[in-house]
């Protein structure tokens, strides 16, 4: 069969397109890794310095099999002006094109630090265009290290962050080993450019009034899609890093290994890869994140902020994120360090509409650094929220507001009185508690606690105590049985999401005062601590380690502790407008109504008699003193007799307190 010429051109225009949509057909040719030969040379492409693209010089050295994240590595020398004045590879030059005979080799992606900086490492192109065909996988929880290669330590540029809150992210961010640097904003940075081969471009994790990112090199970019780095960020997988702009200031020259200073400027995409062979992204497509508002108000001054960001959606980061955002803005609203005392309403609203909105107020104060106290919380809530194990909780936005104020707001619960102790299940038992407000006068608040009608029979602790104080019981019984926070969290069983997403929510409040019936089972009394085992209260909780414990001792705890069935203890509180401290207990009778009747019955009569003892020997006593001892009224209204009886004739008892 004889093939016409217009059949040819029909058959090239045919193949020719099956190519551009199966991704074989490229705007520049590729070098395999098979091809490259020790002793080949050519350059690389990289900005030092505003947006300028310089180029230095490449001969390689050989082919290193499989020495990279994602497979080979090609050993190569660099050199030329713009070598000598950097000092060798930088941070920041990592994803610089190399071209060899006019094809793209691949990426500068490492380098040996402390070792040769001229020598390096480049990532084939063709690893790093694969990036593009990989099916999404959010959340690939692997983060990436080598101990020789120079992406250990890559600095992230921070933009608005102050130290303190860069060092607080560090704590929470160990294991990825990234350096913070602060950067500033260069004029221009809102004016979004095209992405280009040899280019910058910065990876954010936080974007808005803040930012926060790693800054590199875009390798090569094909319509709208773009790869750069050659080595991973955090190699989370697939990602939605917010991608940007970026301008250079200058290279910052260092011992181990220098790196480039610049600002991150306009978004311009998604960075939605983020693997052993480099980034991956999309131009025009962007990603909106967690919209997080900030409304901080220093009670002091009257200053108040407005400020916004958004931060990537991953599990594991967010909550670092969010609460170092936080922390910055309060430290620049406040603009000093020390004591305090804050409120911080905190409202998350879930993408998933069956799920209600998360809302919690709660207070704190510090003697040190109040601005960290206030954020802690909101951390360990988001975490607990990403990373619950019943079902993805997906956040839509996020509201944070939070009034600061110098002033300590802390009361100490001075005294408490109950009565009745002799109770049968489902009767009410009255508290009567009083606060010593820091350099102010007490403050008596009256609570009503209902007995569990499946309260088991026999004597029992009342613990009255402030929302955020551990009764000291239960502080014995840690120290005792040497658990761990981590160990009691991780026999805690909720029968499911919902069950879990209550007890965040509702959990009690520094600002309130709590009774409660405390679980026979974790109960340890003073008396039962031998010299050598007396708990130290301050810091009892500090630094916990997961299974650091006396196997010999924590295994009878235990087995005798089921917090499945001590979780939902009934409890009743009080909001104050202080953050509570102390605890204090009553010893308390469970019984059955015929014998609690008996035993209260036997108490009047013995408190009646006590009192026409008093009065017989007071006969005569001043009018004026005898009518100011018939009853009082606390400064919430609520009548007590001062002869220690309730307002029904009950004997009031006083607690045995702990502060």
């Amino acid at each position: 069969m004889k093939i016409t010429k217009l059949a040819c051109r029909r058959l090239l225009v045919t193949i020719s397109a099956c190519l551009v949509m199966t991704g074989v057909v490229q705007a520049m040719e590729f070098m395999p890794v098979s091809q490259v030969r020790t002793g080949m040379t050519g350059h690389a492409d990289t900005v030092i310095e505003g947006n300028t693209i310089s180029q230095f010089n490449v001969k390689v050295l050989g082919v290193m099999k499989d020495r990279g994240p994602s497979g080979d590595l090609i050993l190569a020398q660099v050199s030329g002006p713009v070598i000598d004045q950097t000092g060798g590879i930088v941070h920041g030059m990592s994803g610089s094109p190399v071209y060899i005979d006019g094809k793209l080799v691949g990426a500068i992606a490492y380098g040996w630090g402390f070792a040769d900086a001229r020598i390096g490492m480049i990532t084939p192109i063709e690893q790093m265009v694969k990036l593009w065909n990989i099916p999404y996988q959010k959340e690939v929880t692997n983060p990436w290290k080598d101990q020789q290669l120079i992406p250990l330590g890559t600095p992230l540029m921070a933009y608005g962050f102050d130290k303190a809150s860069l060092d607080y992210m560090k704590s929470k961010m160990t294991e990825y080993n990234y350096v913070p640097y602060e950067t500033a904003a260069a004029s221009g940075d809102d004016v979004k450019q095209p992405l280009k081969a040899g280019g910058s471009v910065a990876a954010l994790l936080v974007d808005g009034d803040l930012k926060l990112g790693a800054i590199g090199t875009v390798t090569y970019v094909d319509k709208d899609k773009m790869v750069a780095f050659g080595h991973p960020f955090l190699k989370r997988g697939s990602v939605g890093y917010f991608m940007h702009n970026a301008y250079i200031f200058t290279v910052v020259k260092s011992v181990d290994s220098g790196f480039k200073v610049g600002s991150m400027g306009a978004e311009v995409g998604t960075v939605t890869e983020d693997r052993g062979a480099g980034i991956a992204g999309i131009e025009g497509q962007y990603n909106a994140g967690i919209p997080v508002k900030f409304i901080i108000r220093d009670e002091d001054t009257g200053k108040i902020r407005n400020s916004y960001v958004k931060v990537i959606d991953a599990n594991e980061m967010t909550p670092t994120l969010v609460a170092t955002s936080f922390y910055s803005f309060l430290n620049k609203t406040l603009d000093r360090t020390g004591e305090g005392t804050s409120t911080v309403d905190l409202t998350i609203t879930p993408r998933n509409q069956d799920i209600p909105v998360f809302k919690r107020i709660n207070m704190f104060h510090s003697n040190e650094d109040i601005a960290q106290d206030s954020v802690d919380e909101t951390y360990k809530i988001l975490d607990s929220l990403m990373n619950n194990r019943f079902r993805p909780y997906d956040i839509s936005s996020m509201q944070i507001e939070a009034n600061v104020m110098k002033q300590s707001k802390v009361a100490m619960i001075a005294d408490a009185q109950a009565g009745p102790l002799v109770v049968a299940p489902g009767d009410t038992i009255y508290v009567d508690v009083v606060l010593e407000p820091y350099r102010d006068k007490p403050v008596t608040k009256e609570i009503f606690y209902t007995v569990p009608k499946d309260q088991p029979l026999g004597k029992a602790t009342l613990e009255v105590r402030g929302g955020g104080v551990i009764p000291l019981p239960y502080l014995f019984a840690k120290q005792k049985y040497h658990l761990t926070d981590e160990i009691i969290h991780r026999l805690q069983v909720y029968k499911d999401f919902n069950d879990y997403y209550k007890y965040l929510r509702d959990d009690d409040t520094n600002n309130e005062i709590v009774v409660q019936i405390l679980d026979p089972q974790l109960v340890v009394g003073i008396e039962d601590m031998d010299s050598s085992a007396k708990p130290k209260i301050d810091g009892v909780e500090s630094n916990p380690i997961p299974g650091q414990v006396k196997p010999e001792k924590t295994a009878g705890a235990l087995n005798a502790i089921n917090l499945d069935e001590t979780k939902d203890i009934p409890e009743a509180k009080v909001a104050t407008n202080y953050v509570v401290k102390g605890d204090g207990q009553f010893e308390i009778l469970v019984t059955t109504p015929e014998k609690r009747d008996k035993a209260l019955a036997k108490q009047k009569r013995e408190q009646a008699k006590l009192l026409a003892e008093k009065a017989s020997k007071d006969t005569g006593a001043d009018t004026t003193t005898a009518s100011s001892d018939t009853d009082t009224t606390d400064t919430d209204g609520s009548a007590l007799t001062s002869n220690g009886l309730t307002p029904t004739g009950y004997v009031m008892t006083h607690a045995t307190i702990h502060q």
